[in-house]
């Protein structure tokens, strides 16, 4: 049987449960007693959401900690790095001097030499420590630009 049946028949089951039978529910699957007075529709909705992420997997860390933050009344700090496509061309200026890479299926090609990441293509050009996409503006905050 697919995930996504799996997911149908848990639904058909949880609306067939009785309050008492949901306050059980939500106790196997997340370990403590539901709320006093939440509401049956809720109760089901959010053990959807459990047999859906255990189908599927749930949250991302990186987003679990934005929204701890977020409900901690700070910003998020959300890093973000973009897919880059084989065949895509990267231009960095450094030093007076431009560079150009062409990303690979298995890796980048830097002045006819293959390299297995970015990060040492960087440390090729600086001689210093880089990340190899932060170095090729690949990776930024949300909201700020790239």
């Amino acid at each position: 049987m697919s995930g996504d049946a799996n997911i149908h028949v848990r639904v058909l089951e949880l609306n067939d449960l009785d309050r008492i039978g949901l306050r059980i529910a939500w106790n196997d699957a997340f370990g403590v007693p539901s709320p006093r007075h939440i509401s049956m529709m809720f109760m089901r909705k959010a053990l959807i959401w459990d047999a859906q992420c255990r189908r599927f997997g749930g949250l991302s860390p990186t987003l679990k900690r934005a929204l701890n933050a977020s409900a901690d009344g700070k910003p998020p700090n959300i890093q973000t790095s973009m897919t880059v496509k084989p065949g895509t061309q990267l231009i960095r200026e450094w030093n007076g001097r431009r560079y150009s890479v062409e990303v690979k299926k298995d890796g980048y090609l830097f002045a006819g030499q293959y390299f297995k990441s970015l990060s040492a293509i960087a440390l090729h050009i600086t001689g210093t420590n880089w990340s190899g996409p932060r170095f090729f503006g690949l990776t930024g905050k949300v909201g700020a630009r790239i």
